[in-house]
């Protein structure tokens, strides 16, 4: 099944390289117990993935969709796609047999996420769905951006009576949703209604996050600021300004925001006061993917690689080179790194012992395994121009509850 056991590999960290995709992965997601993994890509399928097995192996194929997958969540025993066919399909993990197809999206869906109860998800049509979970009914309609809506955020209801704050109804749950009209907007679940519209940013929204206690917002945009913002009033709080291109993908650990710009660069900032605390530098293309596990910031890049910092002192612990091109998403699994790419490769890392790792030993010159890839590069080009100009990779606003999260308690983000 691809894998790769010469002393170079070990020595580059390189544990597999499966290719049963038969073209570039878009997306991914794992399990809430981490032991499934899913991928969706250009080749109009899903796969699904064992993560916890000595080796890894494609253990199931979704087909169905009509247009390559954009999206994916993996919710109780089920599977969720989003596909450029402008539907969502609900699968059976066991079977992989598709149970529902929910249609009504004009164009290409670009987000998803789920509560369990429910599903939403953003499209280029300019509108936001919500999906009953069980019968796949649209059961509502967020219209109102008026340009493609991307990132979005699910709020569940305030639960605090002592709750200070009056120009948000704290009684209901809110959906947020970041769009390429420049604007972030609050929406009443129940009415459908905007709540709130937050103007600020000079460019299109492309990722967005909360705190943790879900009453500040930040967006990341690509008029190279993040913004934070009091979802309760819609009033803008702080600029966040230092990135040189476009701000990508973000996520919020703590009271620290890490974003990824397509100036090269992560970044870590304080989200209540603005500061920049550290730069993450060494790539040579886009950060479209950050995600920060146990103290360590994972980047994934359009430079087909993927390094691992120290949070705090933002040193390089680790540089992962195995792909031929961009890397697209990631997951961490148990001491396992699962990247995934525009050359059809899923790739298994291995990112133990991370905080040992000697920086000056690291090697650079990774073997490829990528060698049965004819990637049409003008069509990998095109999709990292789309990046730059709608700012959308596998987001990140990478936080634990964005992937098939099933607690309707909790923040959902993508």
């Amino acid at each position: 099944m691809g894998c790769l056991q010469s002393r170079k590999v070990e020595e580059n960290y390189l544990l597999q390289s499966l290719q049963e995709h038969e073209s570039g992965i878009n997306c991914m997601a794992v399990s809430e117990d981490g032991s499934v993994l899913a991928t969706g890509g250009e080749d109009k399928t899903a796969r699904l993935w064992s993560t916890k097995t000595e080796q890894c192996e494609c253990i199931g194929v979704l087909r169905g969709h009509g247009d390559y997958i954009n999206c994916i969540l993996i919710e109780d025993c089920y599977v969720l796609t989003g596909s450029a066919d402008k539907t969502v399909r609900k699968w059976d993990v066991g079977t992989c047999e598709c149970l529902l197809v929910m249609t009504g999206h004009s164009s290409v869906i670009y987000r998803m996420i789920c509560t369990g109860d429910f599903i939403f998800t953003s499209s280029y049509d300019r509108t936001a769905r919500a999906w009953d979970f069980d019968s796949g009914e649209c059961v509502r309609v967020f219209r109102g951006h008026k340009r493609g809506v991307y990132p979005l955020i699910f709020i569940p209801a305030e639960q605090d009576e002592d709750d200070g704050d009056v120009d948000l109804d704290a009684s209901n749950d809110i959906l947020i949703t970041g769009s390429a009209d420049f604007t972030a907007r609050t929406w009443n679940f129940e009415t459908g209604h905007v709540i709130k519209v937050m103007k600020g940013h000079k460019g299109a929204v492309t990722c967005m996050s909360v705190d943790p206690g879900g009453r500040v917002l930040f967006t990341g945009s690509t008029d190279f600021t993040i913004r934070s913002w009091n979802m309760y009033k819609g009033t803008q709080l702080k600029v966040f300004e230092g990135h040189q291109g476009s701000v990508i993908c973000m996520t919020v650990v703590n009271k620290i925001i890490y974003s990824g710009s397509s100036d090269h660069t992560g970044r870590s900032w304080v989200a209540e006061f603005g500061d920049c605390t550290r730069i993450y530098k060494g790539h040579k293309h886009t950060v479209s993917v950050i995600k920060v596990v146990d103290g360590m910031v994972f980047t994934a890049c359009g430079d087909a690689s993927v390094r691992v910092f120290d949070a705090k002192t933002g040193t390089v612990r680790r540089t992962m080179k195995g792909h031929s091109t961009t890397v697209t998403a990631m997951q961490v699994v148990e001491g396992r790194l699962f990247t995934s790419s525009y050359d059809g490769s899923l790739n298994v890392w291995n990112v133990r012992n991370l905080e040992n790792n000697d920086t000056a030993i690291n090697k650079t010159n990774v073997v490829n395994n990528n060698n049965n890839n004819n990637v049409d590069k003008g069509k990998d080009k095109d999709k990292m121009n789309e990046v730059e100009k709608f700012g959308g990779l596998q987001p990140s606003s990478s936080t634990p509850a964005e992937s098939g999260n099933s607690d309707g308690d909790k923040i959902m983000i993508d």
